[in-house]
């Protein structure tokens, strides 16, 4: 196993046993949106503060898999106080790196996505377990099902 491997495999556990932005916001102000992955069980709540086109914070309950649990608290960590664009270009990144596209583009543009991912990166080894793929995900659609309820 390459060193790299293990960086993002230690990245991965790391924000499993210790997730950031664990907990729940009061709610109103704070939008809260619920996701499931009815294939394995996996479940999220995101509670969402949006003022001024920011995301002033985000927090997150919930239960399910090494995977799961710990794209959540890596999406929290790298989303919490950026503008809406940028949480919304940060999603579509990390969306294209699941994707068997995002997992197959030539060399130049793939390490360029993984850099601008900083340590989402480390869940670019899910693409190749295709099952895993939701777990890794559930968290990203559900934010952008609360942003969208937000903005509606």
């Amino acid at each position: 196993m390459s060193n790299l491997e293990d960086l993002y495999r230690e990245i991965i556990l790391d924000h499993y046993r210790s997730p950031r932005n664990r907990g729940e916001l009061a709610t109103p102000p704070a939008h809260k949106v619920e996701g499931f992955n009815p294939l394995c069980g996996d479940e999220v709540t995101v509670y969402l503060d949006v003022e001024d086109g920011v995301l002033k914070d985000i927090k997150m309950t919930g239960h399910g898999c090494s995977i799961s649990q710990s794209s959540s608290s890596l999406m929290s960590a790298a989303v919490k106080g950026k503008s809406l664009d940028d949480v919304q270009e940060t999603i579509t990144t990390f969306k294209e790196l699941m994707t068997a596209s995002g997992a197959s583009a030539d060399e130049e543009t793939g390490a360029k996505n993984l850099r601008s991912l900083g340590e989402l990166a480390a869940l670019a080894g899910v693409v190749k377990f295709p099952v895993r793929i939701k777990c890794a995900t559930l968290a990203w659609n559900t934010l952008q099902q609360g942003l969208t309820e937000i903005s509606a």
